[in-house]
């Protein structure tokens, strides 16, 4: 009985479409039929599919290690106690800047009571802060294990999570042993770098931040040239001839030398001293207002509004790369689940007619999978439908668009009353326009306290005559709590807190506070027709679908093949 073969070796076997076996020595997910290294072999295949379906699930790259214990291993590294460990950590090192010398954290901000702030004895932060940067180098380390040395080398945020670890131990160690009197500690500048290196929001940003400097800069240099240029005509407009009266002392102090004019101009091109940087001049001779008139048109109405649309159509630009990205890492981790679990072999050894996966494996891989019940609960439905017909790659993919859909939570049906007067009642008092209602009364509340705010500005707290206002909001109070009870008998109960608004409405109305904020713009939305529990709905790659380009299965199968960890027979 064979035994299971290296990790270099190719885990898929068998040639797509037929029934050749594989060259000699090539171990493949049904090439062990019997006894404990096929039980390992197909846990493998079942791990294996797991992950990458994980991986598509999260966007992630599925080019990291698959073997047994890398497979485990990346498991508990993306899991959640793992993931928010790490986040804790994170926040952990980023918050001693709060506590650590010199600290402002104090009890109040002003300086006639504010104590002197609590300093840490020597070694109490720099404990806290080497187990964090332990941490991160734990996470560095379990990262360039699972995805290799190569990838290592590649990638420059890894590289640079290499830099900064090494530089704040060094810092570190440096601190000690200046038992905490160095004058500069490098490692505090570094800090931000944890949270950048390890949110994906983040490095996106900077990406494209880096991906339209290009075409930012040639706006900007147009800028800079617009702004030298008015700038000479400004000096040799304005600060030349005698400065005689207060008027043209004051046009002096914006055109009075170069650094001064260009800052007037770089201020009025943000409008921010429009017209003040003007009225000197413009008292003097009305036509120097052409001047700022036509700097402004120029600078603030064509330039900036060029540079807006350049960094928004950059920004736009890359969220479109950014979804094509995400759509072919799913597509491409889905199809990999599917070539791990097609190579499977059938029971007794014998190998399936038509190429596909079972619908039973893929049911063991699915309760393994870490996925939020509604979606999990409807593929496992889809999936039971087919029987124990074979699930090609279309239907396998298909399946998993289920993925791409949102969970909206069905609100509990309305009670059901046989007088025809409680169900007009319960159709008045349920529809949107009733919560419109409430929203102008609790608009007349507000006015009603700002009003009376106003009139009594200058009168001291003591001497005020709150009668009126009082009474006011006793009568505001009841209509709360009535529309509250009649909410109650139109959704019922339980429909009524299904809504967070009505939640909100309720605690503010039990505890009679004034002032009430109840929007809710989808609380008059019916539900959709769907399962009893949850019905879904399109997130937001919908309205980019048209856009977006469905990855080809001979480009799936080329990323496959460049796997550094996968090798496909053919």
């Amino acid at each position: 009985m064979a035994e299971p073969q290296a990790e270099s070796e190719p885990l898929l076997g068998r040639a797509r479409g037929g029934g050749g076996d594989c060259p000699a020595g090539l171990t493949t997910c049904r090439s062990i039929q019997v006894g404990p290294g096929a039980t390992a072999r197909w846990d493998l295949c079942i791990d294996q599919a797991v992950v990458f379906i994980e991986d598509a699930i999260q966007y992630r790259s599925i080019n990291h290690r698959v073997d047994a214990s890398s497979t485990w291993l990346y498991r508990r590294y993306y899991s959640n106690v793992c993931q928010r460990t790490l986040s804790f950590t994170i926040f952990l090192i980023l918050f001693l800047a709060f506590i650590e010398t010199p600290s402002s954290l104090t009890s109040t901000a002003d300086v006639r009571y504010r104590a002197v702030p609590w300093e840490p004895p020597c070694g109490l932060t720099e404990s806290v802060e080497v187990l964090c940067l332990l941490v991160f180098a734990a996470d560095l380390s379990v990262k360039g294990y699972l995805f290799g040395w190569a990838h290592f080398q590649k990638n420059l945020w890894l590289l640079g999570y290499l830099v900064v670890l090494v530089v704040s131990l060094v810092d570190w160690t440096v601190s000690l042993s200046l038992v905490c009197h160095e004058p500069l500690r490098i490692r505090r500048l570094l800090r931000p770098f944890f949270l950048l290196q390890n949110s994906s929001m983040m490095k996106k940003t900077l990406k494209c931040i880096h991906w339209s400097l290009p075409e930012m800069a040639s706006v900007g240099l147009l800028l800079a040239i617009h702004l030298c240029l008015f700038t000479m005509f400004g000096m040799l407009l304005f600060a030349g001839g005698k400065q005689d009266d207060g008027q043209d002392r004051e046009r002096l102090t914006y055109f009075q030398n170069l650094p001064e004019s260009l800052t007037s101009l770089l201020v009025l091109l943000t409008t921010a001293n429009n017209p003040d940087v003007m009225i000197p001049a413009y008292s003097k001779n009305r036509a120097y207002a052409i001047f700022f008139i036509v700097f402004t048109v120029i600078g603030s109405l064509f330039l900036m509004n060029l540079l807006t649309a350049i960094i928004y159509s950059q920004f736009r630009g890359y969220l479109m790369k950014s979804l094509q990205t995400s759509l072919f890492r799913r597509r491409l981790g889905t199809r990999a689940a599917f070539e791990v679990l097609s190579s499977m072999a059938g029971e007794g050894g014998a190998f399936p007619q038509a190429v596909g996966v079972k619908p039973q494996n893929l049911l063991q891989v699915l309760q393994k999978v870490q996925l939020d019940s509604f979606h999990k609960q409807a593929m496992m439905e889809t999936l039971r439908s087919y029987g124990s017909v074979p699930l090609s790659a279309d239907e396998f993919q298909k399946l998993f668009n289920e993925l791409d859909r949102s969970v909206v939570k069905e609100h509990p049906p309305r009670p059901e009353y046989q007088s025809p007067f409680l169900q007009s009642a319960q159709f008045l008092f349920g529809h949107y326009y009733f919560d419109y209602l409430g929203n102008l009364i609790a608009l007349a509340n507000l006015v009603s306290i700002c009003v009376f705010l106003v009139l009594d500005a200058d009168v001291l707290p003591a001497e005020r005559d709150d009668f009126v206002l009082g009474i006011l909001n006793c009568v505001f109070i009841v209509y709360y709590l009535l529309e509250m009870l009649l909410k109650v008998f139109a959704l019922g109960l339980r429909g009524y807190l299904s809504y967070p608004s009505n939640v909100f409405d309720g605690l503010l109305t039990i505890v009679l506070l004034n002032f009430l904020h109840k929007w809710d713009p989808h609380s008059h939305l019916q539900p959709l027709a769907g399962t009893p529990e949850a019905t879904y709905q399109m997130t937001v790659e919908l309205p980019f679908r048209d856009i977006l380009e469905e990855p080809r299965e001979d480009e799936l199968m080329e990323r496959l093949s460049q796997h550094p960890h996968l090798r496909l027979c053919r």
